[in-house]
């Protein structure tokens, strides 16, 4: 499949809403046949990993999910989760909640006091996170039982945001109430210029495989662009989405998850061209990379945060399930970055020792 045959007039509508043209390079990421995007992932999309991925093709990002009543009741903690680089800029904020007022109020004061329309250019509103903590408030996914309230919540933020708003939701609650293209006529009813859709309901979580054929029905009954997600973990899965579902954009989430090089493999498949993986140095550069920045981000005891991703950066490599053991027993952020160092010279001297003995032996 080449570049020149996934064209599709509403990804440009896409481009043109993200509006990358303001971020450094962007002549250069516009040039794929769609959007590739981070998904807003809790506790692990944050700023300095959205950057990491943006550096490798990345066309747009949104902040962590944020909480409609948090920023409502002004929680110093909800108010950080908006907080953006230039590199990231524009991008969007993800905001979850069931209270079209609420959603509404927060809405208006985002724009009002906290961000600039320059600077966010989507508000997303979350209807798909299964988390038990979040659809036990009536939020998230658990929104796909109520399809006339989420209508209510997508135009009160419709009416109150200077900027477009898309919805991220699921194939549905479980497979006896599969809605999802009910939801998507309601979602583009309501006002969304947009939609993500992912192909698994709640209730498999991130079990089974995405539905792509869910996602290709939606495509194909609504006019404004369906966004898929679910089960791209590379270039090929990118492709295969692109190919079924004739949807105008990707979205990434897991398959990002201590490989933000990802972006990088899509964009070459799109393109048609050839890519190389990154080689272990490269990803353990990154890993280090990500640890300094978001401890600078965060602070010095932010560091036990970095744990999940040390084990995503390093899986798969010899020796990375007693690394894990010691990254899991450090006390400090020094520590932890010392070990992957040490990690990655160690590595980078047993290549050069055989690569040596190799060539005496010729």
């Amino acid at each position: 499949m080449s570049g020149f045959a996934l064209k599709n007039p509403k990804s440009e509508r896409l481009f043109k809403l993200f509006r990358c043209e303001k971020r450094n390079g962007a002549e250069e990421k516009t040039a794929s046949p769609v959007p590739v995007l981070l998904a807003p992932m809790a506790g692990i999309t944050d700023s300095a990993f959205r950057r990491l991925c943006i550096e490798r093709g990345c066309d747009f990002t949104f902040t962590e999910m944020v909480s409609a009543n948090g920023l409502h009741y002004k929680n110093r903690k909800t108010q950080e989760l908006i907080s953006t680089s230039e590199a990231e800029k524009p991008c969007g904020v993800q905001l979850f909640g069931h209270d079209p007022a609420i959603i509404a109020e927060t809405v208006q004061r985002l724009f009002e006091s906290l961000v600039s329309s320059e600077d966010v250019s989507i508000v997303d509103i979350n209807m798909g996170c299964p988390a038990p903590k979040i659809t036990s408030n009536g939020d998230g996914s658990a929104l796909m039982k109520n399809p006339a309230l989420a209508g209510k919540i997508i135009e009160a933020a419709v009416k109150a945001s200077p900027v477009p708003v898309s919805v991220k939701f699921r194939k549905g609650w479980d497979e006896n109430s599969v809605n999802a293209v009910e939801f998507a006529r309601i979602a583009e009813k309501s006002g969304a210029s947009f939609i993500t859709v992912h192909g698994r309901t709640r209730m498999q979580m991130y079990s089974g495989k995405a539905d792509r054929e869910l996602i290709k029905s939606v495509v194909e009954a609504v006019n404004i662009p369906v966004i898929g997600n679910g089960d791209i973990f590379s270039g090929e899965s990118a492709l295969t989405m692109l190919e079924t579902t004739g949807c105008a954009a990707l979205m990434v989430a897991r398959g990002a998850q201590g490989d933000p090089f990802i972006f990088s493999e899509i964009k070459a498949a799109l393109l048609g061209e050839n890519y190389e993986r990154p080689s272990e140095k490269a990803r353990l550069d990154t890993a280090i990379r990500h640890i300094e920045e978001y401890v600078s981000g965060h602070g010095s005891g932010a560091f036990v945060d970095m744990r999940k991703h040390i084990a995503w950066y390093t899986k798969g490599m010899y020796g990375s399930n007693e690394l894990r053991r010691r990254v899991n027993n450090c006390s400090d952020a020094e520590t932890l970055t010392a070990l992957i160092r040490a990690f990655r010279d160690e590595r980078e001297s047993f290549i050069e020792r055989t690569m040596s003995e190799h060539m005496m032996n010729e």
